[in-house]
Parts: C-alpha cells; structure tokens; sequence
C-alpha cells in the first residue's frame, strides 16, 4: 500500500441520509486541511437498516443494520474509507478491518424532543399514556422502568423522517435521539430535555464518529491518524471492549458512561432486562500510565482501533478496563439478563 505522502485520491463511503452526509464532510473537511493536495470522492450507499422500514431494528435479526453494504464496499476496494456513527459499528467488525480514527466525541447523550402541544414538559410531566418513539431496545430498558406512565413505540427513518412523524401529530407525542444527531443537524433548538444527569447513561460510543479502512492500507492509517482524538479514542476503545466482552450487539440493552482524566479513566455500565425492570451495574477504574511510547507503523488494534499516535500501553489500558468491567457484570449475573433478552427479540421476529 502506498504511503501517506503518496496518496492522491481518497474514495469516501458513506449512507445516503442528509445527517450522514453531514459527518462524512466534516471528516473530509478536516483531513483536507492537513493533506490539501489530496482528492477526496463521497460514495454513498443505503444499507439494510436504511430500506428495511418496517420492522423495530432489533428485530431484524442482524447486528450491521448500517455498515454492512459500505463494508462490502470496502472489502472489494470500490471504496477506501468509510465514516460511521460510532454507535453504528459492532463490536466485532469483519476480518481485516479496523479503525483507523475517531473524532472528537460530541455529546453522547440522549435527547427528548417533544410535541409543540407539549412544550415545556419533560418526560415526568408528559402526560399519562403518551407515546415516544424510539427504535432502540436500550433507550426503552432505561426509561420504562422510571416512567411507567409513558408507551414506547418504534419509529424508523432517517432523523428528518423521524422528525415529520412526530410533527405530523397522528402518533407520537415526542421522540428519544441522539443529542450529537440533533446538534450536527442544527436542530438543537427542537431539543426539550437532555437526559444528562448524574445517574444517566448512553450508548457504546454514541456522539463519536469513526473511519473503518482495510487494516492493511498502513499508508491511510497513518494518514487518519491525524483525526484521533486521544479522549474520545480512549472512551470508545474502553466502551467497546466492555460491549465486546459482554457478547452485546449494537441494539443489546447495555448502557454506559465514561470519564477520561489525565492520569484515569472511570467506566460504568449496566445492563438492563427489555422492560427495564432487572438491572446490574458496577463501575470500575484503571489508571492511565503516562509514557511517551508510541506503536509502529504496523499498529495493534485494540478493540478493532488502531492509532499510530496514541500510546499502546494506554489503549491496553483501556481495552483491558473494559474487559475487565464486562467480566465483572457477567459475574453478577448480566449474562442471564442479556440471554433473555435476545430470546425476547427473537420471538418477535
């Protein structure tokens, strides 16, 4: 493969929906200030979780709703590089490929955007019986529980898609997204509330955006480097080897909250029956050694992540940590809770 100095053309997957389109240009804006004199091409595509509309996504049976189809691409070198939302990508990505950057995490946490007939409400206030709609297992494990006068109801599309639904006023009284989503849209001001209090939790990885390539095309790697974000790395990295570990995929009702210090990294988790009602957490922590070693060109991936520019002792560090708190969960009995929650989903089919 060539070299990063060598590169003249980049060609870029991506969905179709105007939000990934949003984060695909704004990877390539910020790498074509470092590397002007490189081409960048955008590629878009539709996935399955992109044309299959009628089924909640949990229920359709496979864990790659949207990279599938780009990693195809990608396999066949009809691409080079592929940008996703992190909480997008399983914790297992196919053989061969990695990835090679993740930019700085925007807020991961969930959002409420309510009705106009309901503005000023929050979910405690909503009224008796409302629906939201949400397509994710997780959101509704963690908010059933503490909202057991609120209805769940799937709701598929695209956020624009989404978003005329619940205008529209026939269904839903408000929808749980990803605040970063919204912001990235310029629509933080739909916003009602952010579920981000002390005890609140997100997604694996959910606010960061990565680039998956072919682990053999050292010369990109070297080249995405550059968009590493060591805080965000560090998070995704953790949060991911717990996922991994825990056996969950990407729709799995597991929820998590990391903070990144100079010197700690703090992970907790939890994982949660469908309804919400059986819950197991813990937290735990691991101290960051300070070093000045970096890896090779021919980089280790933790957690399917490599970065040439960001100590291995400290991606260990990560990686280990949140293995280690997925060992720990699955002593205290989540692997119980999960196995019966993929049986649920699995009768739903």
């Amino acid at each position: 493969m060539a070299e990063s100095s060598q590169i003249k053309k980049v060609v870029v997957g991506s969905r179709k929906s105007e939000l990934a389109m949003i984060q695909t240009n704004t990877v390539i804006e910020n790498l074509q200030k470092e590397f002007p004199e490189v081409e960048f091409v955008i590629e878009t595509m539709e996935t399955v979780g992109d044309f299959v509309q009628d089924k909640p996504l949990a229920n359709i049976g496979q864990s790659n709703l949207f990279t599938k189809e780009l990693e195809r691409a990608l396999a066949a070198s009809k691409v080079d590089m592929l940008v996703h939302s992190m909480k997008d990508l399983p914790s297992k990505l196919p053989e061969g490929m990695v990835i090679a950057a993740i930019y700085q995490r925007d807020d991961p946490f969930d959002a409420i955007v309510l009705q106009s007939k309901h503005r000023g409400r929050t979910l405690s206030t909503l009224p008796e019986g409302s629906v939201l709609g949400t397509s994710s297992v997780r959101r509704i494990a963690t908010l059933k529980h503490a909202h057991p006068h609120l209805r769940f109801k799937d709701v598929r599309g695209n956020l624009n898609t989404r978003l005329r639904k619940l205008d529209e006023g026939k269904v839903y009284d408000g929808l749980i997204l990803a605040t970063a989503g919204m912001q990235r849209m310029g629509w933080d001001h739909r916003i009602s509330q952010v579920l981000n209090e002390p005890s609140d939790m997100y997604a694996v990885s959910q606010g960061a955006l990565g680039v998956e390539v072919l682990q053999s095309n050292s010369g990109l790697i070297e080249m995405l480097s550059s968009l590493n974000h060591e805080e965000t790395v560090i998070q995704c990295v953790c949060e991911r080897a717990l996922l991994r570990t825990l056996d969950g995929g990407c729709s799995a009702p597991v929820a998590v909250r990391t903070e990144v210090t100079k010197d700690k990294i703090e992970l907790q988790a939890i994982t949660l029956s469908l309804d919400g009602s059986k819950r197991i957490s813990s937290s735990k922590e691991a101290i960051l050694t300070k070093t000045s070693e970096k890896e090779s060109k021919e980089t280790a991936a933790y957690s399917s992540v490599v970065a040439p520019n960001i100590s291995g002792v400290t991606m260990s560090t990560a990686e280990e940590l949140g293995i280690s708190l997925a060992k720990e969960l699955l002593s205290m009995g989540a692997d119980k809770i999960l196995r019966e929650a993929k049986e649920e989903i699995e009768k739903r089919r």
